[in-house]
């Protein structure tokens, strides 16, 4: 029996590391991106001094947009592992409800994403992109 509880503590206490790992991947992927998008920020605005900037934000969004997905799906693996380790009801229900917002938040990141991607598609083929007005009439 006390072979047992140690191997459930070995297990518990790597589990807890591992989540503590895959957080850690999360962070680094955010701060990756932030640190891409604030570099490509300012090379944009140094080199081209504002000529382009719709077309190159727009792409630094996406960019960006692309990481924050990736970390917010670390994340929830991260979570998963953490109520893995420690099961209650209030810990799923916290989980659940920290799944739900960071579903709907990688949903929202998506429409985003796709949304630049089209107006991007748009430059690219030499069609002024829709104006915030001309989007918010239609």
């Amino acid at each position: 029996e006390g072979g047992t509880m140690v191997d459930f503590e070995i297990l518990h206490w790597l589990i807890l590391l591992a989540q503590q790992a895959i957080n850690a991947v999360g962070a680094l992927i955010v701060t990756w991106g932030v640190a891409e998008a604030l570099v490509r920020f300012l090379r944009l605005k140094l080199m081209r001094g504002g000529d382009g900037m719709t077309y190159g934000t727009q792409r630094i969004r996406e960019r960006l947009g692309l990481h924050l997905l990736l970390a917010l799906d670390v994340f929830i693996g991260a979570d998963i592992l953490g109520t893995v380790a420690d099961p209650d009801w209030t810990k799923v229900g916290i989980l659940g409800a920290i799944v739900a917002i960071r579903i709907v938040l990688s949903y929202l990141l998506t429409r985003e994403i796709e949304e630049a991607h089209r107006v991007l598609s748009g430059i690219d083929n030499g069609a002024e992109p829709a104006s915030t007005s001309d989007k918010i009439k239609s």
